[in-house]
């Protein structure tokens, strides 16, 4: 199976099933994950923000709300058509394998629970595109469920599974500075925290 034959079965897969994921995920608190983000731009707000697989809109709305311009981004035509309508924002449909990006333009990169969707094979080039889409000293920040460096199905989605030695590899090596990670939910012992969270800076040259 092809790289774009994996996107387009995860794709069709949230396309089909949007509604229902809007509704279980609508009332997820990723606030420390937003503030996260925000606290780690340089300079003064309002910032510039892409929301990387900005699903319906639950994010991209919060950062418009707290006065940033936020435009979101999803392969799945259903979730980009939802977000606009939810959050008022401009979405662009893109597959991450097929970025299409204006160069060093945003503050900041929210890639909440999507990057591990992308295989490994094709990580590099995803993160070199949005490296080159970042301004000087922008921040990236992506969210992934850990793991031990698996990758395959589970289910109908496609998902990598990194710990965060791998993980730092792979950013460094696409020209990245780590920031911070972290762990999550909050407060609650490591095996209870299936959630990888972590910030990276864009040098200034």
């Amino acid at each position: 199976m092809t790289p774009d034959d994996i996107s387009h079965r995860t794709l069709d897969h949230y396309n089909r099933n949007a509604d229902s994921f809007f509704a279980g995920t609508i009332d997820h608190d990723v606030r420390q994950n937003i503030d996260a983000l925000l606290g780690s731009i340089e300079g003064p707000a309002p910032f510039t923000i892409l929301d990387l697989g900005c699903g319906p809109g639950r994010d991209l709305k919060t950062f418009s709300e707290l006065g940033h311009k936020a435009i979101g981004l999803d392969g799945s035509e259903r979730f980009a058509e939802m977000a606009r309508a939810y959050s008022g924002c401009e979405v662009w449909c893109q597959d991450f394998l097929h970025l299409d990006l204006p160069q060093a333009s945003f503050d900041g990169v929210f890639a909440n629970a999507s990057l591990f969707h992308v295989p490994s094979a094709e990580l590099p080039g995803v993160l070199a595109n949005l490296h080159a889409a970042l301004k000087p000293r922008g921040v990236l920040f992506s969210s992934n469920p850990r793991g031990d460096n698996r990758e395959g199905w589970n289910g109908p989605r496609y998902g990598s599974y990194y710990d965060y030695d791998t993980w730092e590899g792979f950013l460094v090596a696409a020209g990245f500075i780590p920031l911070h990670h972290y762990y999550r939910p909050p407060g609650l012992p490591r095996e209870q925290q299936p959630w990888l969270a972590s910030l990276w800076r864009k040098p200034e040259c």
